[in-house]
C-alpha cells in the first residue's frame, strides 16, 4: 500500500488515497501504523476518500485505533494533498468530514498549497450537543487525584475540555490528561486542553487528545481554546495560538459565529508499506 506521511505543525498523520487504494480495516491498520517503533509512526491514518458531495472525504482514525469525526490540522493537510497531486486543482474545496462538509480556502503559490484557512463551522456549547454530562459549558469544575480544575465545555465536530493554567510548559500533563479525557462528565472523553494568556490576544497551550496522548498540534483544540478565551473575556475575536509544532490562527467571526482557522501543512515523505 502505498502512503504519504504529512504534518500540520508537528500533527502528524498517515495519509492514504483511496482514490487508488483501499483499505479494508483502517482501525486496525491506524494501530499498527502509527507505532513511532514497531510503524510508520504517526498520531493516527487519514483515508482520502471519493465523495459524492464533496471534492473528497476526510476519514480519521487516532493512533489508538478510534474513529474521529474532525481534525483540523489533518483536514488542512487533507487540502494540500488534494490540490497538489491533482484530486481537485480547485482553490477552493470542499472536504466531507464524520461532522459535515467544510470548506477550505487555499493559498498557493509556485504551483503548491503553502497555508490554508478552514471554516470550522460554529462551535458547540449545548451541553448535550458537546456532549457532556456538565450543566453548562462555562465555569464547570472538575476534580481529579489532588486537584480541582474549572474549564469550559466546547465542540468543533470533537469534545474538547479548556483549562487555564499559570504554566503550560512545566504542568504534568501525562498526569491530569488521560483523567480528564475518560471522566465520567465526557460520555464519549474529550481532548484536553490546558492554556496560558500569554498577551493580548495571543495563548500557549498543550493538548491531550482523545485517543492519541499529547500531540505537538491540536486545530480543533486551538479553534475551541480561542471560544473559550473569548467567552472568558482573555482575548478578542482573533487569536494567536502557539502550539508546541507551531502557531495557528483563530478568528471567531461575530458575524456568522463560524470559527476560522489558517495554518500551514506539509509532506514529509511518500512510502509503501506491506499490509
Amino acid at each position: 500500500m502505498r502512503f504519504t506521511k504529512m504534518q500540520g505543525i508537528g500533527n502528524d498523520y498517515i495519509y492514504v488515497n483511496c482514490f487508488e487504494e483501499q483499505v479494508e480495516n483502517p482501525s486496525a491498520l491506524a494501530v499498527r501504523l502509527s507505532d513511532r517503533h514497531f510503524g510508520i509512526g504517526g498520531d493516527g491514518v487519514i483515508l482520502i476518500k471519493p465523495s459524492d458531495r464533496a471534492d473528497a472525504e476526510m476519514d480519521l482514525y487516532n493512533a489508538d485505533g478510534s474513529r474521529a469525526k474532525m481534525c483540523g490540522n489533518g483536514i488542512r493537510c487533507v487540502g494540500k494533498y488534494v490540490y497538489d497531486r491533482g484530486i481537485a486543482r480547485k482553490e477552493v474545496l470542499k472536504i466531507d468530514t464524520q461532522s459535515g462538509i467544510k470548506t477550505l480556502y487555499l493559498e498557493v503559490k509556485d504551483d503548491a498549497v503553502q497555508n490554508v484557512r478552514v471554516d470550522m463551522g460554529e462551535p458547540v456549547l449545548e451541553p448535550a450537543k458537546i456532549p457532556t454530562t456538565l450543566p453548562d459549558a462555562k465555569g464547570q469544575t472538575l476534580s481529579v487525584l489532588d486537584r480541582q480544575f474549572t474549564g469550559t465545555c466546547v465542540s468543533m465536530g470533537n469534545p474538547h475540555f479548556v483549562v487555564f493554567v499559570d504554566e503550560v510548559s512545566s504542568f504534568p500533563l501525562e498526569t491530569y490528561g488521560p483523567l480528564l479525557e475518560t471522566h465520567p462528565a465526557f460520555p464519549e472523553r474529550a481532548n484536553i486542553e490546558f492554556v496560558r494568556v500569554c498577551g493580548k490576544d495571543e495563548v500557549e497551550m498543550r493538548v491531550w487528545e482523545r485517543g492519541s496522548g499529547e500531540t505537538w498540534a491540536c486545530g480543533t483544540g486551538a479553534c475551541a481554546v480561542a471560544v473559550a478565551c473569548i467567552l472568558n473575556g482573555h482575548t478578542g475575536r482573533r487569536v494567536l495560538v502557539h502550539l508546541r509544532g507551531g502557531d495557528l490562527q483563530i478568528f471567531w467571526n461575530e458575524l456568522t459565529n463560524k470559527v476560522e482557522m489558517t495554518g500551514p501543512a506539509e509532506f514529509v515523505f511518500d512510502g509503501e508499506v506491506k499490509i
